[in-house]
Parts: C-alpha cells; sequence; structure tokens
C-alpha cells in the first residue's frame, strides 16, 4: 500500500486551488445544509470507519512499522465514532438560532446568532494520530455544514492511500477530498484561501502555518504541543500516580501530543518512582515488543537516540524501565527510559520529546513545582496527582494548560462533551463537541428592529431633548 501514494499524482499549487474552488462552488449552491443532510453524511463517516476498521488499522500499523491493533483501536478510532455519535446526539440542537438580549437602549429590537458554515475547512494531520486527528476534526467540520479538504502526513503513505479511496468511495468529490504530498505540498495546501485552517503538529512548523494562512486572513485553530508535565503532590496514591503517568507515556511509543513529557515529584521520590515504573513497565510490556509501537520513522528513532545519548553526555543517569529491552534501529523500537540528575540545558527537558524518554524533576515546594511550570511556555496539557481538592484547585488557578486530567492522564481529550486546545506557544482555538461546532461555524449575530424605535427620538435637529435623552441614556 506504501507504493500506491507514489501512483496518486502530486497536485501544484494551481490543481489545489482549483479543486479548492470547485468545493467553494458547492458550498455555494447549497450554503446552508440542512439537519437531514448534515446526519446523512455524518452517518456515512460513520459507516466508513466501521465496514473499514480492519483496514484502517492495518495501515496505520503498516506506516509504523508496529502500532498495536489494539492502540489504533481505543486511541483512534474509538474516541472518533464517540465523537461522531455525539454529534448525531446533538448537533440539530447545536443549529438552533442563540437568543441574546440586546439590552432596553435598543428597544425593542432582539437579537441573536446564527451558526452559519464557515465554506471549505482545510485539515493538516499529522503522523503520529492520522485517524483520530483527521476523522475527529471532519467530524465538527460536516456537523457544522462544511465541505473539508485534508491534508495527511508524507509520513503515513499507506494510511493516506487508504484514505484516498475510502474518502472517493464514500463521499462526493464535491463534499470531501484528501491528499497526501510532501513538504512542498503542504505548504501550498496551508497558502490556500480557505474559510479556516486546523492544523495539529509542531509549534514551530504551526508558526509557519500561521504565516501562510495571514496571507488570506484566514482564521486557523492551532493545536501544537510542548512539554506537558505530570505533577504528583505528597498527598496522591503513589502506586497509582506513577502507573497512571507511565500508561499515558509509553502508549504509542510516547508518539502522543498530550503524553507526560516530564514528572515533577517531591524530592527524595525519585527512587520510589523507578522502581514502581519498573514494576508496571514489566506487567505491561512482559515481552517487549510485543504491544509496543516502534518509533515511527527512521529520524524520530534517531532523534530518541541522540537525546538519549546527549543527556548521558551532560551527565544525566538513564533507568531502563525494561533491563532486557535493547533499541533496535532496523525495527525502530526504542525501549522506555526514566532519567534523573537531568541538567536543564539537556533536550530531555528542553524539547517536547515525543517518545518514551521521561525526566524526572525533583521540587521541595509546591511553590517551586508551580513556579517550574510557569518559567516554560505553557503546555498542551497538565496532570496533576492529588487527593486535595484544595491542592488541585490551587494547582489550576495558578497554571495555565491546553487541557488538564486529574488522577490520570490523557483522558480530557477522549471526552467529546469537553473542548481540546492548547494555550499560547501549544496552541489557539478549540474543537470536539459542541465547541468543534462552534470553531468552524461563524455565529453570525443578527439584529432586528421593530417599526418603531428610541433611536428617532435622538435623529437631528438636535436640541434639548436630545441632550436630556442621552444623559438618561448615560446616567
Amino acid at each position: 500500500m506504501q507504493n500506491a501514494m507514489h501512483d496518486l499524482p502530486e497536485l501544484t499549487r494551481s490543481e489545489l486551488a482549483a479543486r479548492l474552488n470547485a468545493l467553494r462552488l458547492a458550498q455555494r449552491s447549497q450554503p446552508m445544509p440542512d439537519w437531514s443532510m448534515r446526519a446523512a453524511r455524518l452517518m456515512t463517516l460513520q459507516r466508513l470507519i466501521v465496514e473499514n476498521r480492519a483496514a484502517l488499522i492495518a495501515a496505520v500499523n503498516q506506516d509504523f512499522g508496529q502500532r498495536p491493533a489494539q492502540e489504533t483501536e481505543l486511541l483512534e478510532l474509538v474516541p472518533v465514532l464517540a465523537g461522531i455519535e455525539h454529534a448525531l446526539k446533538q448537533g440539530k440542537r447545536w443549529m438552533r438560532l442563540r437568543r441574546r438580549a440586546v439590552g432596553w437602549r435598543l428597544w425593542p429590537a432582539s437579537g441573536w446568532q446564527m451558526p452559519q458554515p464557515r465554506g471549505v475547512i482545510g485539515i493538516v494531520v499529522p503522523w503520529n494520530y492520522p485517524l483520530f486527528l483527521s476523522l475527529g476534526p471532519l467530524t465538527g467540520a460536516l456537523a457544522a455544514g462544511n465541505r473539508v479538504m485534508i491534508k495527511l502526513s508524507e509520513s503515513s503513505p499507506a494510511v493516506f492511500a487508504l484514505m484516498h479511496k475510502l474518502i472517493g468511495d464514500y463521499f462526493s468529490p464535491d463534499e470531501v477530498v484528501v491528499y497526501g504530498g510532501k513538504v512542498e505540498e503542504a505548504r501550498a495546501f496551508v497558502s490556500l484561501p480557505f474559510d479556516q485552517i486546523l492544523f495539529t503538529g509542531s509549534t514551530d512548523v504551526g508558526r509557519s502555518v500561521m504565516t501562510a494562512a495571514a496571507g488570506n486572513l484566514t482564521p486557523v485553530v492551532l493545536e501544537l504541543g510542548g512539554k506537558s508535565p505530570a505533577l504528583i503532590l505528597d498527598e496522591c496514591d503513589f502506586e497509582q500516580a506513577v502507573s497512571r503517568i507511565l500508561y499515558g507515556k509509553l502508549v504509542n511509543g510516547g508518539q502522543t501530543c498530550v503524553a507526560p513529557d516530564y514528572v515533577l515529584l517531591p524530592a527524595g521520590r525519585e527512587t520510589d518512582f523507578i522502581a514502581v515504573a519498573r514494576r508496571w513497565a514489566e506487567r505491561l510490556y512482559p515481552a517487549f515488543p510485543r504491544d509496543f509501537a516502534s518509533m515511527a520513522t527512521a529520524s524520530q528513532f534517531k532523534r530518541m537516540q541522540t537525546i538519549h545519548d546527549e543527556a548521558l553526555t551532560l551527565g544525566a543517569l538513564a533507568h531502563g524501565l525494561l533491563p532486557t529491552a535493547n533499541a533496535d534501529a532496523v525495527t525502530r523500537f526504542f525501549p522506555p527510559f526514566v532519567y534523573t540528575g537531568v541538567p536543564d540545558e539537556s533536550r530531555l527537558l528542553s524539547e517536547e520529546l515525543f517518545g518514551p524518554l521521561l525526566p524526572l524533576v525533583p521540587y521541595q515546594t509546591l511553590d517551586e513545582a508551580l513556579d517550574w511550570i510557569n518559567d516554560r511556555p505553557h503546555p498542551l496539557a497538565l496532570y496533576v496527582f492529588t487527593r486535595s481538592r484544595r491542592a488541585a484547585r490551587q494547582v489550576l488557578q495558578r497554571t495555565h494548560a491546553g487541557g488538564v486530567t486529574i488522577n490520570d492522564t490523557l483522558l480530557h481529550i477522549a471526552a467529546a462533551e469537553l473542548p481540546f486546545g492548547g494555550v499560547g506557544a501549544s496552541g489557539m482555538g478549540a474543537y470536539h463537541g459542541k465547541d468543534g461546532f462552534d470553531a468552524m461555524s461563524h455565529l453570525k449575530p443578527v439584529l432586528r428592529q421593530g417599526p418603531i424605535r428610541a433611536l428617532d427620538w435622538l435623529a437631528p435637529p438636535y436640541g434639548a431633548q436630545f441632550d436630556r435623552l442621552v444623559k438618561w441614556l448615560t446616567r
């Protein structure tokens, strides 16, 4: 299937623009699809997934080299199907006019917001979760009544070939289209005058996407990265905290944008953490590398090795969680490590890791831990482990993060009812559920005035009556 990608023509910017214009013309012919049409498209997407579940899982596995089918099922298909189900149940309600009071000064006017499709949405998808991060945003775009162009990563050739076929089989070419291509085509894609772009990827690439979109004044939703901390407080269930951090870190081989990127824990508990982490790693992966995802590309494997080696050179200590497991450049399996004594200048603490490497950062007081988080760019996710509601509230009030899960990891992104998005360097805008519907709609404000209006008493010629009324209006 990988070779099939190269049989599909790469499109020039002018060809992509022509496809965009065709979608825009189709949208213009049906600018406000009713709920029955939107629901039919959502059910088509649902059917595409259910009827091709095995093929989609196999394509992801082929691109990765090895990714457990169970992880693709659980981490990609389950949340996408849950999101579609949620949209089918709630979407008609989301479409309703939203009454807004306009104030007595405009009497007798009334006001409301009308959710209106933006038009054509461009969705740019990374390689780490190619199904969840394409079909999830597609759900919101279709529920909001839009047409969609999807750009998949050049590192997902098998997924692209399959998605190109399936989208073509299940959807009309004037509803949804899928493209692949390399960096040059990605640049051409994001420079098109979409009505909105939704990009998921690194912060650096996100900046270039925003720059390209600015040329067309295209609004963007950016879901970026960042170093997401896991904060362990003294009074938490320590064993549970370590086990849940480890699960969130190691699924998909750590190649998850909201994976815990480092652990802040009370000073002196590092040895305890390593012991518990080893016990849980051996329980989760008794026959490594079975059930463990490989690094998706050779460059990703090389990056893990480079970051690991640099940390050791700078004096950090690496603690293998699976003592008999070794890195293998041929199969691209990289075993999990926990690190202590990591210098601040190490890439372990300065870059988003996106792999099974987990540095430990000890702290003396909660204030010190919160200062550590706040001295760095706002993360996409924050995980806090505590039995104390008061302590959790303090952490929530004193930190910024795109989303938070308390006493677990990853789960806030799986809730269709909660928005998913970043803040600051980790992104802007949010989607999922109603928030995705709203993000991909223009909530058009409308004011209706009556046959008589208070403003008539404020019209020229100005005089004493005007002065009295303005004084009353501004009292």
